[in-house]
């Protein structure tokens, strides 16, 4: 750690760790104590929801849909919460804004009530909006647009994203188990609440985090000041602070009604993705041809995610029931699956950076579509070995090696995928309108959740997990997981397959030598 000798402001600012600003690594803590909350909720909460000993008992295609607009509206208010920062709260009052009404919600699961459980789903879903856009653009604002630390500081806080969505699931899903007790057939009574209650205390730990060290953040992340050079106006700042809890009710009915959410999720995509392909038929040919990859490979984005999200629903249940889960005395909790695909980003995140850099020095590293079509497939290759997993098993039960090696697929191609989608819309986007075009891009997200909770609605339910609950037909459970995952396998095989065909010609539609021309001409 060094440290600049001059005067105490500036030390602050100046003060490195592993050649970053110190602010970074206040940043990285604090968000991986939100990720663990958030985690450690999401192991959980389908498993509550469906399981009829010691959580909610509602039926496994509800508990999926509840997920699935959950899912949904946690991707689709960060543009809200990023426009409120942007134009009133600044980042940091944004960041704590979220954090405590995220903090709220995980405290308000702990209580073992279906109102209490939905009140606690929106405001996550609130706090969510104000909290994950803000603290990724603090993290960009720390650096100037040619800082070569750039993007290794991103690498450094996506790690700390998946070490905290790594941990959770593991110390959430064993507080549950420690804390239970063992029902009447044998089998494990969970204490959901006890999971959810430890989710919460992450979350105030990283509001903790952020609220005592966030002097070393220098002058970023305040409200924007007018042309007067005065910051907004006291009752619009306290009117967003009494905002979240008017809309709360509606945001509960909606996770409640989840077929609502779908339906307004349908009407709003079609009409903002309406608008940027017209908008898109009056512009000059290379922003229309960019536009036009941005939306083709949105659509493959959506769908990649529709089916990687089964992880949150069918996966779980399917692990939960239909897996078998013993290592020979011992039972493997079934939230703690939740860790083996940040355990694998974590692990192979820094070969793929280094197997990206080696192609390009070489002018061989694959454009954005071709990594596109290259996760699709990779993701349909996973399925295919869930389905060989669901084919062959033993009175409806599959060894975890299937499972697992299907994350293990999922999560390459989530690294083909993910890290470029953000990047491409940011570069091809139109200067004055990158904002609208990002906020497509979540919303395509948001709707891939919707999906998933669809598709996941199509698998079998019961069969017998490994914590001695039994269920009423497991080898007919199996075959509709089998059914389901046979059709993941080929639908995500032939667009990954379509894509990669459509490559070169989206390649070409990304006019990528005009690119450092119109940065230039969109910077006046």
């Amino acid at each position: 750690m060094s440290a600049s000798p001059n005067t105490a402001t500036v030390a602050e600012e100046e003060w490195t760790v592993l050649g970053h600003p110190i602010s970074l690594f206040v940043l990285f803590f604090a968000e991986f104590w939100e990720r663990f909350s958030f985690y450690g909720m999401r192991a959980l909460l389908v498993l509550y929801m469906a399981d009829t000993v010691s959580g909610l008992s509602y039926s496994e295609d509800y508990a999926k849909s509840v997920y699935g607009a959950y899912g949904a509206m946690v991707y689709a208010t960060p543009a809200i919460g990023g426009l409120l920062a942007d134009r009133l709260l600044g980042y940091r009052k944004a960041i704590l804004v979220g954090g405590a009404l995220m903090a709220l919600g995980h405290f308000a699961m702990a209580v073992e009530n279906p109102y209490f459980f939905f009140g606690a789903l929106a405001l996550l879903i609130l706090g969510n909006g104000f909290f994950k856009p803000n603290i990724s653009s603090l993290v960009g604002k720390l650096y100037s647009e040619d800082d070569p630390r750039r993007d290794g500081a991103f690498t450094i806080f996506y790690m700390g994203i998946n070490l905290g969505a790594f941990f959770a699931p593991l110390a959430c899903g064993a507080v549950a188990v420690y804390f239970g007790h063992e029902g009447a057939d044998g089998g494990v009574v969970r204490a959901y609440h006890y999971g959810f209650g430890l989710a919460g205390i992450g979350m105030v730990l990283g509001l903790i985090t952020f609220m005592a060290f966030q002097k070393h953040l220098g002058p970023h992340g305040f409200p924007p000041l007018d042309d007067n050079g005065e910051p907004p106006a006291k009752a619009l700042e306290w009117a967003t602070y009494v905002g979240p809890f008017l809309i709360l009710p509606v945001v509960m009915w909606l996770t409640w009604e989840t077929q609502v959410a779908g339906y307004l999720l349908i009407v709003g995509g079609a009409l903002i993705f309406g608008y940027l392909f017209i908008w898109s038929l009056t512009a000059e040919p290379v922003e229309r041809n960019r536009m036009w990859v941005i939306l083709i490979l949105m659509f493959f984005s959506m769908l990649f995610w529709s089916f990687f999200e089964q992880a949150g629903s069918s996966l779980t249940l399917f692990a939960e029931n239909n897996v078998d889960r013993t290592i020979g005395s011992f039972t493997i909790e079934t939230s703690w699956f939740q860790a083996v695909n940040p355990m694998f980003i974590v692990l192979l995140a820094p070969v793929f950076a280094a197997v990206w850099t080696n192609l390009d020095k070489r002018n061989l590293d694959p454009s954005a579509p071709t990594k596109f079509g290259l996760g699709v497939v990779q993701l349909g290759l996973g399925f295919g070995l869930l389905w060989w997993g669901a084919t062959h098993h033993t009175a409806g039960i599959t060894p975890m090696t299937w499972l697992i090696l299907g994350y293990l697929l999922h999560t390459t191609g989530e690294l083909c995928l993910s890290p470029v989608g953000l990047s491409m819309v940011t570069k091809l986007s139109n200067p004055r309108m990158v904002g609208m075009v990002m906020g497509a891009w979540f919303l395509a997200t948001a709707f891939s959740h919707y999906l998933a909770a669809m598709i996941a609605k199509l698998t079998g339910g019961g069969g017998h997990g490994g914590d001695g609950h039994e269920a009423t037909d497991a080898a007919a459970a199996m075959a509709g997981y089998a059914d389901v995952f046979q059709g993941i396998t080929i639908v995500a095989l032939v667009a990954g397959v379509v894509c990669l065909a459509m490559a070169p010609l989206l390649s070409k539609w990304m006019h990528m030598d005009r690119l450092g021309e119109d940065a230039g001409a969109g910077a006046h």
